[in-house]
C-alpha cells in the first residue's frame, strides 16, 4: 500500500517528480482510517487520493454511489505475515515482546489488526463487479515496476510522457523510497513507530518468509491457504523464481 501511495503521488503530482514540492505522501494520499493530520477530506481538491487497509465491509458506504476507482494491492500472505510481525515489534501500541510463533498463529487465525488476510482479499474480490477496481500484486510490481506503473496510469486515466514515466519508476524503487523522507515514514513520532527497533521500509523483497518460517509452519500455512482461498483466481507468487522457472 505504501508503495502504491508513492506511485500515485508521483503520477498525480508533477512537483513531487521534479522535486519542487516537499509534501509527505501521507498528506498527498492520506489514510481514511488514520487521519493523523486532521485533514478536511471534503475540502481537498479533486482528484482526491486516499489509502486504506480497511476490509470492504468497513469502507464508507457513500463510495458505492460516488463510483471512485480502487487499486487493491495483494502481497503473498507468507511475506505479509513476516512484514507485519516486524512492523508490530516497532509499534509501541503492540506487544513488542510477542514471539514469532505466537504472532504467526494469530495471523493464521485472523486475530491481528486488520483481521484475516484471507477474508480481506476474498471480501474485496467478491465485489469486483460492484466497484471499479484494479487488482495488482506486490510480486508483479517487484518483477516489472514499469509495467505496473503504466497499468496504474491507464487505470487512472493519466498519460505521462516517457521521461516522466522513467522518473516515477526511478523514485518508486525500494532503494530510493527507503531514502526519500517524503515516502519512508521516518517522520512518524516515536509514540507511533519506534524506528530505533528497525526501519519502516525494511527489505522490500519477495520470499523473505523462507528466513522465518519453519517447515511445519509453511506446511500449516499451505493447508490453511488452500482451505480459505479455494478457487480464487488471483495468482499468488511465493517467490519470483517460481515464475522464472515456469
Amino acid at each position: 500500500t505504501i508503495w502504491t501511495q508513492q506511485i500515485l503521488s508521483l503520477i498525480f503530482n508533477e512537483g513531487h517528480r521534479n522535486g519542487t514540492e516537499h509534501v509527505e505522501n501521507v498528506q498527498r494520499v492520506p489514510w481514511i482510517e488514520y487521519n493523523m493530520y486532521n485533514i478536511d477530506f471534503k475540502s481537498r481538491p479533486s482528484p482526491r487520493l486516499f489509502s486504506s487497509h480497511l476490509p470492504y465491509y468497513l469502507m464508507p458506504r457513500d463510495l458505492q454511489f460516488r463510483k471512485p476507482k480502487f487499486i487493491y494491492v495483494c502481497r503473498n500472505p507468507k511475506d505479509a505475515v513476516v512484514s507485519f510481525y516486524h512492523f508490530c515489534k516497532m509499534n509501541p501500541h503492540f506487544k513488542s515482546t510477542i514471539s514469532w510463533e505466537t504472532f504467526f498463529n494469530l495471523f493464521i487465525s485472523g486475530k491481528v489488526i486488520g483481521g484475516s488476510w484471507f477474508d480481506h482479499i476474498s471480501g474485496w474480490y467478491a465485489h469486483k463487479e460492484d466497484v471499479n477496481i484494479l487488482f495488482v500484486t506486490y510480486e508483479e510490481m517487484k518483477k516489472d515496476l514499469r509495467s505496473a506503473v503504466l497499468k496504474i496510469c491507464t487505470f487512472v486515466d493519466i498519460k505521462l510522457n516517457e521521461k516522466d514515466i522513467d522518473t516515477v519508476v526511478e523514485k518508486a524503487t525500494f532503494k530510493n523510497m527507503k531514502e526519500d523522507p517524503l515516502a519512508n515514514y521516518a517522520f512518524l513520532p516515536s509514540d507511533l513507530l519506534d524506528q530505533t527497533k528497525g526501519k519502516f521500509l525494511r527489505k522490500g523483497i519477495v520470499g523473505d518468509w523462507k528466513n522465518m518460517m519453519t517447515v511445519a509452519q509453511n506446511e500449516m500455512f499451505d493447508k490453511v491457504y488452500k482451505e480459505k482461498m479455494g478457487d480464487l483466481p488471483i495468482k499468488v507468487l511465493w517467490d519470483l523464481k517460481e515464475e522464472d522457472a515456469s
